[in-house]
């Protein structure tokens, strides 16, 4: 025997069984041949989500941590939001601008000018009305840090909201893929006893449609396996991303409360 030959025969089998798994695929009919098809999408539908937000949520804080940063290294919150065009968009750099928009709102409504902060001559705002409505004026210095405080914090939030948009995908397909593998597995049992031969040994007319009723609990398997484990780590990342926009949040407010509401 030549060397090398038993690993050309393992390589030969292996592709024998790959061969034969796409076969059993591909002759499986009605509904099992459905459900392989549906979980074949959804596994590509994952993988698609799965490549998206692991790119989209690995650049958000990266870009979120560079930001804040550069924000830590400031000297003048004005030059900062004049400078953030060109800074790379992120979660935090969203953040920074919306909260500084309403505190330069509030500043115009006080009509006066702070030393360290530079109002916005193009932005022509109107004063807002007195009210005890969501669009008034606030009234005091409490309600003005409490109204930057939740522009940051919805700004926050409609970024987390967006980068978890398709992720709970993951999760539904993790638990669904499964049963809906096990289903056709069921139904492809069922018709092969259904459609059993007396004339003929009872091992060849039911294995091989056992067989490819088997094939959808497998591909239910393959798809929901990376689908689980995919899930658990993006929403890890999320957490994690989430944790530097409550860190800056809180560096924020804290530099706001000790310059302007102090």
């Amino acid at each position: 025997m030549l060397p090398g030959t038993p690993s050309l025969v393992l390589i030969a089998s292996a592709d024998a069984a790959d061969k034969d798994l796409w076969r059993m695929v591909l002759d499986s009919g009605g509904v099992v041949l459905a459900v392989l098809i549906v979980l074949i999408a959804l596994s590509i539908a994952c993988w698609a989500i799965i490549g998206a937000k692991t790119v989209t949520i690995g650049i958000a804080i990266r870009r979120s941590r560079d930001f804040v940063v550069t924000f830590r290294n400031s000297t003048r919150l004005g030059e900062l939001y004049q400078a953030c065009d060109a800074i790379e968009p992120s979660p935090a750099r969203d953040m920074f601008r919306a909260g500084y928009e309403e505190l330069d709102l509030i500043l115009r409504e006080r009509d006066q000018r702070h030393p360290h902060v530079t109002t916005l001559p193009e932005r022509q705002v109107a004063v807002r009305p007195e009210g005890d409505g969501p669009s008034a004026r606030p009234n005091n210095d409490m309600a003005a840090f409490e109204n930057i405080e939740r522009a940051l914090r919805q700004a926050g939030s409609a970024s987390i909201a967006m980068h978890e948009r398709y992720v709970g995908f993951l999760a539904t397909v993790g638990s669904a893929a499964p049963f809906i593998g096990l289903f056709g597995t069921v139904w492809g049992i069922m018709m092969a006893f259904k459609d059993i031969d007396t004339t003929k040994p009872i091992l060849d007319t039911v294995t091989p449609h056992i067989a490819e009723a088997l094939v959808a609990t497998a591909i239910g398997l393959l798809a929901a396996i990376p689908a689980v484990m995919a899930y658990n780590w993006l929403v890890g990342q999320l957490k994690r991303l989430e944790g530097h926009l409550g860190q800056f949040t809180t560096d924020y407010l804290n530099i706001l409360r000790r310059h302007f509401f102090s």
